[in-house]
């Protein structure tokens, strides 16, 4: 069952059962999941992710290929994503401060949009020293980490209720149409053995002791207030984190006092005393307008790009057939090496055919036409083109794996749904990759695939004309 759908059964069957008057009830699964995007966000600014991000993840030769090698630009579509990510943290914990009776006398959550879009427009330092948020950042990780796993496996445990009890229902329904039930009759001296709805009655009972147990014990429980106030800190926290990260490459970030600076299990970043660490070409992320909408629109794609196509996961994923089907063709055998029988079949020829957007489909046949008409392909022809595709591959495959990964990772299915490790970002993906180059690249690796495929289909050819002459 999709998990929206299984949280509005369980919104009826459990509404704020189990917990606490004031407690979050069955919002704790929405209050973990911002938590864990809030973790998350933490760990991907932490010096070892940022500098992995730097070092290797903007400077791949797919990314300067495709998206840009202009190392500002890339650092500020990160720093739009990041932000975007904690925008919609932040209204979630706006939402849940609007529904506390007891956060309207809380200055930090009374109006708490209001304050987070005042912390972006500058006024972060201001913040700091009103509600402190810098204080603890550490200990306030801890906790929605212990919060998350327990609301994990509060979700775990009743999507196994919820098995239990589409049983009974099954089981009371064959009742009502078999009639009754004869027990059965158990040997002299020996103890009668439990029918089966009396053994999946005993489950069901301790599954729901289980439940309520954990109900106590996790974010359903807890005060709605005292979740808010957790979230908004840490809100704020990261907010610190990407403007001390980014605020030397990204131009109108808010700014926090040096040594105020939230802390982080990795240790603190500091921002950068080069007078030209601000790099040419970038343009302020944050100006007195809206914020939200800029950071938004920041990262929506160009038309002339793959995601401004919405085509990015069908890219990767034709991306990645390709690359598995060219691995499936064994290389031509050197002297005196064991041939190899290939695996792949016509099948998946036929399969990587018809994931082919029309565009990418004509120009293969066309570039074929061209460079291939009336020539033989022999073993050093495909030989070479095979090499030729694989050094294509070597720096298309990643951005294709990681566009797959950015997608499941933002997916709403239970394993990603708690998830608090760092993250894949939109920029080293196919989202922003420029189409044409992308095509042309794509279109390259094809017509070097056709050509590995034609001299296969010729070997097995003659070597099965060599089997029946035998």
């Amino acid at each position: 069952m999709p998990a929206r759908s299984w949280l509005a059964e369980l919104r009826s069957r459990f509404g704020a059962g189990g917990a606490r008057a004031d407690g979050l009830g069955i919002l704790a699964f929405e209050a973990a999941a911002t938590m864990s995007r809030l973790v998350s966000l933490h760990r991907t600014l932490s010096d070892v992710e940022f500098r992995r991000l730097r070092a290797d993840v903007l400077r791949a030769e797919g990314v300067a290929r495709l998206t840009s090698p202009d190392q500002s630009f890339l650092l500020r579509l990160a720093c739009c994503e990041l932000v975007a990510d904690l925008d919609r943290a932040a209204a979630t914990v706006a939402r849940l401060a609007a529904r506390c009776r007891s956060c309207a006398e809380a200055p930090l959550l009374r109006d708490f949009d209001r304050l987070y879009a005042e912390a972006k427009r500058g006024r972060l330092a201001q913040l700091d020293v009103a509600v402190g948020f810098s204080r603890g950042a550490g200990k306030r990780l801890r906790k929605m980490e212990r919060h998350v796993a327990a609301a994990a496996r509060l979700y775990e445990e009743m999507d196994a209720l919820r098995e239990l009890e589409a049983s009974e229902r099954r089981m009371e329904n064959w009742k009502q149409h078999s009639g009754p039930i004869i027990p059965s009759q158990a040997a002299p001296g020996k103890k009668p053995a439990a029918e089966p709805g009396e053994k999946l009655m005993h489950e069901l009972r301790a599954q729901r002791h289980k439940v309520r147990r954990l109900m106590e014990g996790s974010l359903w429980s807890v005060d709605a207030g005292r979740a808010a106030k957790l979230m908004a800190k840490s809100v704020l926290a990261v907010l610190a984190r990407i403007s001390i990260a980014f605020g030397p490459f990204v131009p109108g970030l808010p700014s926090l006092t040096v040594g105020r600076a939230p802390g982080h299990s990795s240790g603190p970043l500091h921002r950068s005393a080069m007078p030209g660490a601000a790099l040419r070409h970038s343009v302020p992320i944050f100006g007195q307008k809206d914020a939200a909408l800029s950071v938004l629109e920041s990262t929506k794609p160009l038309a002339s790009t793959i995601g401004g196509s919405g085509m990015e996961l069908r890219y990767a994923n034709l991306i990645l057939s390709v690359k598995t089907l060219l691995a499936a063709l064994r290389p031509p055998a050197a002297d005196g090496e064991e041939v190899q029988e290939g695996m792949m079949d016509l099948s998946a020829r036929d399969g990587l055919y018809k994931m082919l957007p029309v565009s990418i489909r004509e120009a293969v046949n066309a570039k074929l036409r061209e460079s291939w008409r009336g020539q033989a392909v022999d073993e050093e022809a495909a030989k070479a083109s095979r090499g030729e595709a694989e050094v294509v591959l070597r720096w298309l495959g990643p951005m294709a794996h990681d566009t797959v990964r950015w997608s499941d990772e933002r997916s709403m299915e239970r394993g990603q749904r708690f998830s608090m490790q760092p993250r894949a970002l939109m920029v080293q993906t196919l989202h922003f990759a420029d189409r044409k180059k992308a095509d042309a690249a794509i279109v390259d690796v094809l017509v070097c695939l056709s050509c590995v495929c034609w001299y296969d289909d010729e070997r097995r050819r003659l070597e099965s004309v060599d089997w029946d002459d035998e």
